[in-house]
Order: C-alpha cells, then sequence, then structure tokens
C-alpha cells in the first residue's frame, strides 16, 4: 500500500528510530520492496531493458550477508490484485506515472554520468526482473511465497506469530502493529556487515511507542484510521476534504502540518470508534453510512492476517479461502504460491483484466506489448476455457461466446483499455472439454505441442540446442516474424551473440561437474570480458533498436507464462544469464560499424557452433530475402505507402473499449497425439 508523505515525515525525526544489530533472528521479507530496492542499487542503465546478471549477483550479495549474521530470511512477495480489485484507481494512476517516466528516459540524452541522476529520478523496474527476482531466490533455497494478493496483512500476520521483525520500505508498516518491530530497508546496511564471528547487520528499528507518544499518546487502535483518513492505495484522501475543511488540526504548520494534526488531533480519542463518529459529523448525511464502511474496511486492511503461512513452510500447504471463493483450482493456487505462475497470470483468471509493464520504447508506434498478443490470447484461452465450439462460423465476426479479458496498455504515451478475446482452443485438445482444473492431467506431449504451435516451431528445430534456451530460441522465431517494423539482421545477431555470451559464462563459471571445462572456452571469455571492459565510441541510445529488444522481451515474458500455465513442457530459462540490455545494445551499435565483432566468439569452436546454429535457426522460419536492404528511392508513392501504413498502425491500435479485437483459430490444423 503506502501513506504519502508518512515516510518523509518520520525520517526527518530521527528520535522514532532505535540502532539495531541484527543477527541470530528470524526476519520476514517484503519481497515487492526487496525486489525494487535491490534492483535499483544494482542498476547503471534504466533504459535498455535491465541487466539482471548484477541483480542476481546484488540478491545473492544481500542473502550471504544475512546469513553470515545467522539470520533465517523469510520472504513473501504480493500476488495479484485480489477479488475486490479495491485497488484499480492507484493501479492506473501508477501505471501513468510510469509511462510518464518511460518517456522521459526516451527522450534523454546520452548515457553519460551527468545524466544518470536524472535517469535514477525516472528509474523504471524492468519487465523481467520480478521473474528473475523469484528465480533467484528460488535458486538460493530461500523460503519464499507468493500470497494471494497484497503481501502486507500476511507480512505482519507471519512477523507477529513467529515475533521477529518486518523488513521492508513500505510506510504502511509504520501503522501495522509488529510485535518483532518494523526495520525500513533504508536504514538496513546490509552491506556494512560488521565482524566475521558473531557479525550483525546495523540497522534502525521504528520505534512505535516513541511515535504515538511524540504526539499526545495516540491510541494503538488509533493508527489505522490515521492512515485512512491520510489517504493510501485504497483510500482518496480527497474523500475526507469536508472532514478536513471543517476541523482546526491543531499544529504549528509547515512540511508535514495535516499529518501532524491529525495525529494531534485522533490523541483525545480513547477508542476509533468514538473518533470515526467525529468524523463523520463533518460528512453530509446520505454519505455516512458508506463513508463509514469505507474509514472501516480501510482500518481492517491493517489487521494482521490470520492466513497460517507456518504451515506452507513446514509442509507445503497453503489454505488461502480467499482463492477457493473465486474458484481457483488447487494446483494453480499451489503453483502460484510457490512463485510458478505470475500475478498476470491470476489477475486474468479471476478479474478478466491486467495491466500491461511499460518500457522504455519508441512512444510513437504500437505498443511494444502488441507483437505478444496472439501468446497471450492463448493463455487466456487457456485459463477461461475458451473450447473450439464457441467460434463463430465467420472468424470476424462479434462472438460473445468467446472470453474477453480487458488490457491496460499504452497507446503512444496514453494508457488506454482494450479489451481482447481469448483464442478459441484445439479441436482436440483435452477431448474437446477444456477446464482449467484439468490441464494438469493432459499428456505433457499435447501441452508441449500447444505451446510450440503457438510460438510456431517444430520440437525439431530445437533439438540441437541445449534445453534451457530451447524456450528463448522458439521465442525468438516467433518475434522476428511477428515483430513490427521488421527486425533488422543487426539486432537479431545481437540478440543472440548476447544468448551465446550467457551460455559462454554458464559453462566458465557454473560448469557441470562431469564435464571438464575446455580451455578454449576459457580463453574466449577471457576475451570476451576484456572487450566489456573497452570503452564503447557510440553511447547513443537508438530508440528504434531499444522498441525492437522490448518486443522480444514481451515475446518472452508471455512465452514463458504460457510454459508455466502448462506445466513447463519446455525448461525455463535462467533470466539473468539470458538477457543484458546494456550488452545487446552495445553488440548492436558495433555489428553496424564494425562486423568482425560477430567474431567474438571465434576461439572456441563450441560457442561458435552455437551461434552459427542459432543464426541459421531462427532465419529458417523467415523468407530468405527477408533482410535485404530496401534500395528503392523515397518516391511520392512510396511516401504515400509510409503514411498509408502509419494510418493503419493507429487504427489497429485504438480500439474502442467496446469493441473486441477480432480472433483467428491458429490451431485448426492442430492434432494430438496421445
Amino acid at each position: 500500500m503506502g501513506i504519502p508523505g508518512l515516510s518523509g515525515f518520520v525520517e526527518e525525526r530521527g528520535a522514532f528510530f532505535a540502532e539495531l544489530r541484527v543477527r541470530d533472528t528470524k526476519l520476514v521479507i517484503d519481497g515487492s520492496s526487496l525486489c525494487y530496492q535491490l534492483y535499483f542499487s544494482s542498476a547503471e542503465d534504466f533504459r535498455r531493458g535491465g541487466d539482471y546478471a548484477p541483480f542476481s549477483t546484488c540478491l545473492r550479495s544481500f542473502f550471504a550477508a544475512l546469513r553470515a549474521c545467522r539470520v533465517a530470511p523469510c520472504v513473501l512477495l504480493d500476488g495479484g490484485r485480489g477479488a475486490p480489485d479495491r485497488k484499480l484507481r492507484e493501479l492506473a494512476r501508477r501505471a501513468r506515472q510510469r509511462l510518464e517516466a518511460a518517456r522521459g528516459l526516451a527522450l534523454t540524452g546520452s548515457c553519460e554520468a551527468a545524466d544518470r541522476k536524472r535517469q535514477r529520478g525516472l528509474a523504471l523496474l524492468p519487465l523481467l526482473a520480478r521473474d528473475a527476482f523469484v528465480q533467484t531466490v528460488r535458486a538460493l533455497g530461500v523460503p519464499f511465497v507468493q500470497c494471494f494478493a497484497e503481501a502486507d496483512r500476511d507480512i505482519a500476520g507471519l512477523a507477529n506469530r513467529w515475533g521477529c521483525p518486518v523488513l521492508s520500505l513500505d510506510s504502511d508498516f509504520y501503522v501495522f502493529e509488529v510485535a518483532g518491530g518494523y526495520l525500513p530497508l533504508s536504514h538496513f546496511q546490509w552491506r556494512g556487515m560488521r565482524g566475521e564471528e558473531g557479525g550483525y547487520v546495523p540497522a534502525r528499528c521504528f520505534c512505535a511507542e516513541r511515535f504515538r507518544g511524540h504526539f499526545g499518546h495516540v491510541g494503538r487502535g488509533l493508527l489505522p484510521l490515521f492512515a485512512a483518513l491520510s489517504g493510501n492505495d485504497y483510500v482518496d484522501a480527497a474523500a475526507f476534504e469536508a472532514f478536513f475543511s471543517a476541523v482546526r488540526l491543531p499544529g504549528n504548520g509547515g512540511k508535514h502540518a495535516r499529518l501532524q494534526g491529525l495525529l494531534r488531533w485522533l490523541s483525545q480519542f480513547a477508542e476509533p470508534a468514538e473518533a470515526v463518529d467525529n468524523v463523520l459529523k463533518h460528512v453530509k448525511k446520505h454519505r455516512r453510512e458508506e463513508m463509514r464502511e469505507l474509514l472501516h474496511a480501510a482500518m481492517e486492511d491493517y489487521t494482521p492476517s490470520d492466513v497460517n503461512l507456518e504451515d506452507f513452510f513446514s509442509d507445503g500447504r497453503y489454505e488461502c479461502e480467499d482463492a477457493k471463493k473465486v474458484g481457483v483450482p488447487a494446483w494453480v493456487h499451489d503453483a502460484f504460491a510457490r512463485g510458478k505462475l505470475s500475478p498476470l497470470v491470476m489477475d486474468a483468471f479471476i478479474l478478466r483484466s491486467i495491466f500491461l509493464h511499460v518500457q522504455v520504447e519508441n512512444m510513437q508506434r504500437p505498443s511494444a506489448h502488441s507483437t505478444a498478443l496472439p501468446i497471450r490470447q492463448v493463455i487466456y484461452g487457456l485459463l477461461l476455457g475458451a473450447s473450439p465450439g464457441a467460434q463463430a462460423a465467420s472468424p470476424c465476426k462479434q462472438s460473445n461466446k468467446l472470453p474477453v479479458v480487458c488490457e491496460f496498455d499504452r497507446l503512444q504515451s496514453t494508457l488506454k483499455k482494450t479489451f481482447v478475446q481469448a483464442a478459441s482452443l484445439p479441436a482436440d485438445f483435452c477431448d474437446g472439454h477444456f477446464s482449467l482444473d484439468k490441464l494438469i492431467e493432459v499428456p505433457m506431449s499435447c501441452r508441449q505441442m500447444l505451446l510450440l504451435e503457438t510460438l510456431g516451431v517444430k520440437m525439431s528445430s530445437l533439438e540441437p540446442f541445449p534445453s534451457h534456451l530451447q524456450l528463448p530460441v522458439a521465442v525468438t522465431c516467433y518475434w522476428i516474424c511477428h515483430s513490427e517494423p521488421k527486425v533488422k539482421l543487426h539486432q537479431l545477431k545481437a540478440l543472440l551473440l548476447m544468448i551465446v555470451s550467457g551460455e559462454l559464462h554458464r559453462i566458465t563459471n557454473d560448469p557441470d561437474p562431469t564435464v571438464l571445462c575446455a580451455e578454449d572456452d576459457r580463453i574466449t571469455y577471457n576475451v570476451f570480458l576484456e572487450w566489456k571492459e573497452k570503452k564503447l565510441q557510440n553511447k547513443d541510445f537508438d530508440l528504434h533498436a531499444a522498441h525492437g529488444f522490448c518486443q522480444w522481451q514481451c515475446c518472452l515474458q508471455m512465452g514463458l507464462y504460457l510454459n508455466q500455465l502448462l506445466c513447463s513442457p519446455l525448461p525455463e530459462p535462467d533470466l539473468n544469464r539470458l538477457y543484458s540490455g546494456t550488452l545487446v545494445h552495445r553488440l548492436y551499435q558495433e555489428l553496424k560499424s564494425t562486423p568482425s565483432v560477430e567474431n567474438l566468439f571465434s576461439l572456441s569452436p563450441k560457442m561458435t557452433q552455437l551461434y552459427q546454429v542459432l543464426l541459421s535457426t531462427v532465419e529458417s522460419v523467415v523468407p530468405p530475402d527477408f533482410f535485404q536492404k530496401m534500395t528503392k528511392t523515397k518516391s511520392k508513392s512510396c511516401k504515400k505507402k509510409k503514411a498509408s501504413n502509419k494510418k493503419k498502425e493507429a487504427s489497429r491500435c485504438a480500439v474502442p473499449e467496446t469493441q473486441h479485437l477480432c480472433n483467428i483459430n491458429r490451431f485448426a490444423s492442430l492434432g494430438v497425439d496421445d
């Protein structure tokens, strides 16, 4: 959640904190806060789509520091929006903020140090950062759960059961009653861990007693009302402007006058009910009951959850009544709790509504997410049961039988919503009687066939590659066929060289103990590191190239989510080694001026062969003349055609809210072999 201005208000008064040495304790960690904080502390560039390897390294160092101090961490991550969808207004506001940040970053000049401060101010979490976070935490064996909805109440509940502190960067934890105390991440000095034997992490712990006592001994139960009246993600403070206009709040003015005055005003009441009655006196009579319910619901949000997560961490059981009420199949909720399904998937299933995360892309073109639309439609079909019989006789006729999902995405630099029809599933899929709860009973060969058909590849094309690269290769084949504008050859080569570099890093840094790492691979890796350390001559940011790479990440994200929903017919790739925005942009720039960069891994026969097979496999899915340059001059007719294409793009992107996207059954010829 979050209460506007409260963190700054508390931070200005150091008296509300106590110095603490964190060691020999359990620690409940707000995973969403940790993901944001550590990604931005490890990032150098905020425009090129993310560098996940430094992020993973930072996470590993963080948990190593905790381990050295005998701190037992437990990570809780926010889940979906939840069935009531009370946060929709706030999520839309944040999406608009991210759009504005992305637009600002796209317009920023070169990536010099003088420019970094501005970039950091516009910082935007990369598309796959959360997925990379989950992969790393799981690989480290850190106890972890993805909560059904927002995690705050579960975090407070588990911390109180264990009597341990909460680590977060969410101002709502100044309001929650946490017996072991709240440790703000901004004051958790894990990099400055002290001592070898008996080490500890220097931290600061928020003292709720000092805080409440400073403002006239505000009752413990009144802080949730203070939060609700101040406004948070669920309550708009403007709803109580009549109260603030009518009541003279005590205080001396200043930057946080309203927060101080409200706390002192609340201190005169013994119980929340009495204070609520006094607030409602200043609300119009016909709205009082509505406002009373709003306040009570908002105050309830600060009650620690009674969900027993201890059972999940001890024996894997997570009983969630909210999930049962909305009909989430048991296997889906279990996979979701373990982080094996995305919140986007849960939101599509429960709410039929999703937000697509904006990236730094060309705002004049259709959203990069439009490239992955057909993959999302298959995901919706699986989730919502789009049977083959639901398709109308004419595929482009409006059909009310196919389920529809509302997507919030950008139209240029404006947030718009579009209604998208689910894809109708293959006629033979699951015997023609599809239901999500039976998906895990479908033969793996059938699930794999659906995945590959969606991505437009055959398994025979993927067999030459290591299993962990098969999904990225399939996604790359899909990307090159669906990307608009067309992928340039330098873009494709840069992307494939980046994938090869990740594989080279894997075999040299985490080699298979049963296979000796070849000396030529080690030499090649050192040559690659030397090349990376050289100063790049051209540091310009190529927005056209960035848009193409954004499209690839969108395709990878949805390919990953579809693979997860189908219970991983292909192994999940290691995102931390797979994508580096800084590297792929550099490779693209250098390939344009120095084609010999394509031979960067030529000293290793294994890596050379991998690159060549990657290139030939991807090129085989497009016509031979796909990458040939246009040599025609810009005649009047050419200009007219270009203008016509722009008009088509705009009309395709600007779908009215009441109009559903046309759906075509791409699986008509797909058979199932049991």
